[in-house]
């Protein structure tokens, strides 16, 4: 078999979601084949993670975009469900609260919707503040350098490295399109923070668009199926970087890491509220209120 059919039996089941008896009667070739191919192009694409996955890149002082708010931020996270097929013994552990039987998945992504991190294989039933505690301790796990921090949703605790909205006010973007305005610091800071994190909404909106296996039911092993979820993610990377206007992305509207510029930089290593970090949220939203304020 030639490279580009190789390739393109892959790319068809991960945008199909086919099974091999449907890519036998279309390629012609029998089913121990097209397994052994398509495990073989897997673990290729796994292995060009280093080159695939965005590197840390904080908005810069200068930035004058929906990111100018926040300096040294490195991107947006949140978690997301995806259908996996485990063992019948551990079913019950993979049910989520909506009865789906899936894995809680952590993504990371910057913010020209790269992805930096991610990490399938936790149960649905998992929690995503234990699913980042388990991130930021592995050896290769998330990178969050000291100063600096990622978005977060309010399921999350705000907290060194990870910047949450306010709770018990107006935060999602539809709330803010009929010409409502913030009228103080935390309704400001939350209507900038939920159209800046929106990235990491848009990341999953065309990931499972344009990839059929990670919006079903898989048929492959947990184990097998976090791969290919994973390589899913990395795929998108590189669909993003040869293809800068994304057709998927227009029709939504509104929506171990590789080497960087951190390296030798204190990491931080657990996570915990803190009075400060809280301090230093109320004070960056009062300056975003009293600067928007001075401009209107």
């Amino acid at each position: 078999m030639g490279v580009e059919e190789v390739v393109a039996i892959f790319l068809y089941i991960l945008s199909h979601d086919v099974k091999n008896r449907i890519i036998k009667r279309q390629f012609m070739r029998s089913d121990q084949t097209i397994s052994r191919q398509f495990t073989k192009v897997l673990q290729a694409v796994l292995r060009c993670h280093t080159v695939l996955l965005k590197r840390l890149e904080p908005v810069p002082e200068n930035s004058t975009d929906k990111w100018k708010w926040f300096k040294n931020c490195l991107g947006a996270l949140d978690g997301t469900h995806i259908k996996v097929n485990p063992l019948q013994a551990y079913k019950p552990r993979y049910r989520t609260r909506k009865g789906e039987i899936a894995t809680n998945m952590l993504g990371v992504c910057s913010q020209d919707a790269q992805f930096i991190y991610v990490l399938p294989g936790w149960e649905g039933s998992a929690a995503d503040s234990k699913v980042l505690k388990d991130a930021i301790s592995r050896t290769n796990g998330l990178r969050v350098p000291k100063g600096y921090y990622y978005l977060c949703d309010a399921g999350y605790m705000n907290e060194e490295g990870f910047l949450t909205p306010y709770k018990g006010q107006r935060y999602h973007l539809s709330e803010w399109r009929h010409g409502a305005q913030p009228t103080t610091p935390q309704e400001f800071f939350n209507m900038k923070h939920s159209g800046a994190r929106n990235v990491i909404e848009r990341c999953f909106e065309m990931l499972k668009g344009r990839w059929a296996i990670v919006r079903s039911k898989s048929f492959y092993p947990v184990k097998t199926h976090c791969r290919i979820i994973t390589a899913c993610y990395l795929l998108h990377n590189h669909i993003r970087r040869e293809m800068p206007i994304d057709p998927l992305e227009d029709n939504m509207g509104d929506m171990a890491v590789p080497e960087d510029n951190f390296q030798g930089h204190e990491m931080i290593s657990h996570v915990e509220s803190s009075k400060a970090w809280t301090h230093w949220r109320d004070e960056m939203a009062q300056q975003m209120f009293d600067t928007w304020r001075n401009n209107v």
